[in-house]
């Protein structure tokens, strides 16, 4: 079994900065690629970040010279600093990591977090 545990979210005035972080562990024999996904209510979850298991990333334009998604290989984490957050980044985010199971290694597996709770007020 595999888990994402995340930390972070909360609340911040508009302007201000965040950091999320998100932990895979359990028995992983490895993970590919990791990301974030927000979804706020009334709209579909959408990809904000990602970022490969060599350290190429891609973002949403809507976060583009604001947001920044790193990982540590070593700790099987991946982060998020949102800097000029903005009353739109208001949604839930969730980490994720696909990869696979030392239980299952002929599998490929799409884990997800729980989601934590982001909200940017004006």
């Amino acid at each position: 079994q595999v888990q994402l545990v995340e930390s972070g979210g909360g609340l911040v005035q508009a302007g201000g900065s965040l950091s999320l972080s998100c932990v895979a562990s359990g028995s992983i024999f490895s993970i590919g690629t990791m990301g974030w996904h927000r979804q706020a209510p009334g709209k579909q979850r959408e990809l904000v970040a990602s970022i490969s298991s060599g350290g190429s990333t891609n973002y949403a334009d809507s976060v583009k010279g604001r947001f920044t998604i790193s990982r540590d290989n070593a700790k099987n984490t991946v982060y998020l600093q949102m800097n000029s957050l903005k009353s739109e980044d208001t949604a839930v985010y969730y980490c994720n990591a696909d990869g696979r199971d030392r239980r299952r290694p002929l599998s490929r597996y799409d884990w997800w977090g729980q989601g934590t709770q982001v909200t940017v007020s004006s």
